[in-house]
């Protein structure tokens, strides 16, 4: 088994920690905040404001459930449009008090059901990616496990974006690759292989900024010592963040996805 392969089951793990696990060990005085002022609360996206190590910060995270109840709850980690509303209703007003933004992603993508289409789930992902990227205050994203499609990528706009060491970010799930590729998703381990969606090399492509250590054998081995890492990681790059102007972290922002990828020059003859 290789690595993508490895990790795939690895953030699987029914006991692996959840943002319902780290909210209570990073943060302080967390307050949840629901709905989005047009439809409804999601329960796949939970969202309020906290302290962090004395910052007041907003805390956009998606939720993962470990057992049959909590997941259905939470649709599976799988946000309808409401979802992606209510994170942009707290991310500015996260801006109109100049809070940092700090969103917790973990999703295998955005539900794709009938009712979400019909309530502008492409819509609502795209403002997010339009308004993010001109949000003015920092923001910093962290991948816990799955970081999948665009589902994923509208909370993932950032000024720095940490991976988990055992965590994959893509722009479709494996799953979902294999079942267009080959019409077969039961070739998803196949697919994650040749996807190059691992924790390295999403910091080789330059994807990523930080790789979050986890403990041997995962994060659900000590959630603690995860919490803590990732506490660590975080603090850091909000103070990183905090110290621009905004015409300086917008200009970084817009850089920062300028530069992802590996690009070959061709010289014409």
């Amino acid at each position: 088994m290789n690595k993508a392969t490895e990790r795939l089951e690895l953030i699987r793990n029914k006991h692996r920690p959840t943002v319902n696990d780290y909210i209570p060990l990073i943060f302080q005085n967390f307050m949840e905040f629901h709905g989005d002022r047009h439809y409804g609360d999601d329960h796949a996206i939970m969202g309020g404001i906290a302290s962090f190590n004395g910052i007041p910060v907003t805390v956009i995270a998606q939720v993962k459930g470990r057992n049959i109840d909590e997941n259905k709850k939470s649709n599976f980690a799988m946000p309808h449009p409401e979802g992606y509303r209510k994170a942009l209703r707290l991310a500015k007003q996260a801006e109109k008090f100049h809070r940092p933004v700090i969103c917790l992603i973990d999703t295998p993508g955005a539900f794709c059901g009938i009712e979400a289409e019909k309530r502008g789930q492409g819509e609502a992902i795209a403002k997010n990616l339009m308004e993010f990227m001109t949000l003015k205050t920092p923001i910093i994203s962290v991948v816990l496990g799955e970081g999948g499609s665009g589902g994923a990528l509208a909370l993932a706009v950032c000024d720095e974006l940490l991976v988990l060491e055992n965590a994959l970010y893509s722009v479709i799930s494996p799953r979902g690759f294999a079942s267009i590729l080959w019409k077969d998703p039961s070739r998803e381990k196949e697919a994650a292989e040749l996807m190059r969606i691992t924790a390295e090399d999403l910091l080789e492509f330059g994807v990523c900024e930080k790789i979050i250590p986890e403990p041997s054998g995962g994060a659900h081995n000590d959630m603690q010592l995860t919490a803590e890492n990732i506490s660590e990681h975080l603090y850091e790059a909000v103070k990183r963040h905090v110290k621009f102007n905004v015409d300086t972290l917008l200009d970084n922002r817009y850089n920062k996805f300028r530069k992802i990828g590996m690009f070959d020059f061709v010289q014409e003859e």
